[in-house]
């Protein structure tokens, strides 16, 4: 099955690329990537020498995504395909395998150094692809962004670097917002409780225990033992509040919820944050950099710590 699966695959690449004159000699560079957070880096990096598009939206779970005919379309004409791997984009992994020499289609989230990646809970020898969640961790994928676009029009080399060290002095700076406002969180409030374990990386850079649900895929399935574990966790530790996902179902939160009043523990949501997928298009939380300070911002003042009231520059949409 799997065979028939790829062989079909290869046909519908083989059938809908084409052999031409690149789009970028002529116009902008066409770039099409998986999810919101590369396509964002991608504009950063491009700037106005590229047109982004973003195959995932807003409230979009790249676990269980699968590529449609319009995106085969989109991804056999683009100039270059930008895609995260790690496992992340899993129902589409044979389908970039099959594109790849035929476009250029790079990988940019394997551009981080394997030491600094974690083992995935649920597959031997894969890892968590969640690294867009430690501000340090991205800058290798912005560098990789840097080197796809300068590969295929290197006569803009010049553009996209300075264009990439403006965007890592961004980064530079909300990984210092992010680290002086969680350090304001006390340490015994330092636990983070959310729908999936999308936040490993976020906590290793701040020092927070995180607990998922579910595990790293939402593809996992969440039983009835961890959430009676997590009840129980939450009354004896007196934790307070746990956090909804924006691309995850809130059902197993509300469990969570429900059963610790059953024990007589009041837990509030302390927000909703954007996992998987960054907020809605146009937004300042619809960017990269706006995604994470809303994050840092949310869990920070929901658990205790000094927060600016919208965040790092004041843009956020709601205040803390």
């Amino acid at each position: 099955m799997r065979f028939v699966r790829r062989h079909v695959l290869a046909f519908a690449v083989a059938a809908l690329a084409t052999v031409s004159v690149p789009a970028w000699a002529e116009e902008r560079i066409s770039v099409v990537a998986t999810t919101g957070m590369i396509a964002d880096t991608a504009r950063a990096v491009g700037g106005d020498l590229v047109d982004v598009r973003a195959l995932m939206g807003p409230g979009v779970d790249p676990h269980a995504y699968r590529q449609t005919r319009t995106d085969i379309v989109a991804m056999t004409r683009a100039d270059i395909v930008l895609w995260h791997g790690l496992y992340l984009e899993a129902q589409m992994e044979d389908f970039f395998h099959d594109l790849d020499g035929k476009r250029p289609v790079i990988a940019v989230g394997e551009a981080v150094p394997e030491a600094d990646l974690l083992a995935h809970e649920d597959y031997e020898g894969r890892f968590d692809p969640h690294v867009w969640m430690d501000p340090d961790l991205w800058t290798h994928v912005v560098i990789a962004v840097r080197d796809a676009l300068t590969g295929i029009a290197p006569e803009h080399g010049e553009a996209f670097a300075a264009n990439t060290e403006a965007h890592l002095a961004e980064l530079q700076r909300l990984g210092t917002y992010s680290e002086d406002a969680l350090a304001t969180v006390p340490e015994a409030s330092r636990v983070l409780v959310t729908a999936h374990d999308a936040f490993r990386y976020f906590g290793e850079a701040y020092g927070f225990e995180v607990l998922g649900i579910q595990g790293i895929s939402t593809e996992s399935e969440a039983g009835l033992n961890r959430i009676a574990e997590l009840v129980d966790l939450l009354v004896e530790r007196k934790i307070g509040a746990v956090f909804v996902e924006s691309s995850v179902s809130d059902r197993n939160i509300r469990a969570l919820i429900e059963g610790a009043a059953s024990r007589g523990h009041s837990v509030k949501v302390g927000g909703e944050l954007y996992s998987d997928a960054m907020g809605a298009d146009g937004s300042y939380e619809g960017t990269w950099i706006g995604m994470i300070d809303h994050n840092v911002t949310t869990i920070a003042g929901a658990l205790g710590g000094v927060v600016a009231e919208r965040g790092m520059d004041g843009r956020l949409s709601a205040g803390f």
